[in-house]
């Protein structure tokens, strides 16, 4: 058995293994399950390494899905999000509670449902208006990250309810800790609980980690690989989602983190597993069909199956995206799309397309959505080499 170096990533559509000479690309074989199929493709490395020297990553899991409810937009729902973004976790909803009779009942079944509100010293937060809405939800765990002085009403109301300490302090600011420790252990559970990414463990001693926290950990470490320049998104449009990652100063609203870098993640933008969600989202979009003439095609296209029609799709990706950072949608938050001067490109996306088909769409967003003649650098890392930095680091 030699010393050398592995380290893997399980996505949705592809395995990528980097070794100490190269990165290699694998597409999955979708009627075998994942340990079978690694170990038929990558066998040969797998055996040349011991297992304290494989280290694994995945995002084949799809992530948690979440609901969030919070008393306000500025700072309860703010900061639950920013947590929950952080930890691995897909935001299905987020409810303000003085409007809860308004949301309609996701049909799905949520892995964790998020309370949080007031600080303190604050009493009467949450009734049986609360009680009523939850009991109409789906959900496998739920946590409380609010106000003390609510603990006893909820823990005689909601079984199995697990009271953290507030992520909203006296002075208003956000104490992220214990609410992101559960969330990521909630995350290891999940991965742990799915058969296939469970039986990985035979290959490797390491802890297998999210891959939107491990390319979080490399945003630092982009400069030496790629020619990035300062401000910088990534953007890693993949078959189930597509992800975000941007450095904190890009966002007015800041909040205060142990984190250099965020993330945000649309679960409904990918182009394989959420076709039907991106289809219905460009079709609801009053920009997409301007982008469709430019492109000269029409929505009968989003319809189709076939490589055409995808490559459209990667595209539109893009654009989405790109708008629903913007402050042309009200959201999470908004971007400062005006200041990048780079806009890097990864995953999936980038073995569908080629960079000028990328950059078409890049110009298309900036001269018509933000009057801008100019647009950031397009920078491909068509190897999605990124995330090996935060493997390593």
């Amino acid at each position: 058995m030699s010393n050398s170096k592995m380290l893997i990533d399980v996505g949705s559509t592809y395995f990528k293994v980097a070794t100490e000479n190269k990165i290699s690309h694998h597409f999955r074989n979708f009627d075998k399950n994942i340990y079978d199929d690694l170990v038929l493709k990558c066998g040969d490395e797998l055996n040349n390494c011991d297992k304290a020297d494989i280290q694994i990553c995945s995002s084949a899991n799809g992530g948690l899905s979440t609901l969030i409810i919070g008393l306000t937009e500025s700072f309860s729902l703010k900061y639950a999000s920013n947590i929950a973004y952080n930890s691995g976790i897909n935001i299905i909803e987020t409810v303000v509670y003085s409007q809860i009779d308004t949301y309609p009942i996701p049909s799905e079944m949520l892995d964790v449902v998020i309370v949080v509100g007031a600080i303190d010293s604050v009493e009467k937060v949450y009734d049986q208006v609360l009680i009523d809405y939850l009991s109409k939800l789906n959900y496998s765990n739920i946590v409380y990250v609010g106000s003390v002085t609510q603990h006893d009403f909820l823990t005689q109301n909601i079984p199995n309810i697990v009271l953290l300490p507030n992520i909203i302090d006296n002075k208003l600011k956000m104490v992220e800790d214990d609410l992101k420790e559960y969330l990521t252990n909630l995350y290891q559970a999940d991965i742990m609980g799915k058969e296939d990414i469970k039986r990985l463990y035979e290959l490797t001693s390491n802890q297998i980690f999210s891959t939107p926290y491990i390319v979080n950990k490399s945003l630092p470490l982009i400069h030496t690989k790629l020619d990035v320049a300062d401000p910088f998104i990534v953007i890693d449009i993949g078959g189930a989602t597509t992800d975000i990652h941007y450095s904190k100063d890009l966002v007015d609203d800041n909040i205060i983190t142990n984190n250099e870098y965020d993330r945000l993640v649309f679960k409904k933008l990918g182009v394989y597993k959420s076709r039907e969600s991106l289809v219905h989202t460009a079709k609801n979009n009053e920009f997409v069909y301007e982008l469709l003439a430019h492109l000269n095609t029409t929505e009968n296209m989003l319809d189709e199956v076939s490589e055409k029609s995808t490559k459209l799709l990667m595209q539109l990706s893009i654009f989405l995206v790109l708008y629903k950072i913007s402050h042309h949608h009200k959201s999470y938050l908004n971007i400062k799309l005006d200041t990048l001067n780079s806009v890097v490109l990864t995953g999936g996306i980038t073995k569908v397309l080629d960079d000028v088909e990328m950059e078409d769409i890049l110009s298309f967003f900036y001269k018509k959505l933000l009057n801008y003649d100019t647009t950031p650098t397009l920078v491909v890392d068509r190897d999605y080499s990124i995330w090996t930095l935060g493997m390593n680091k």
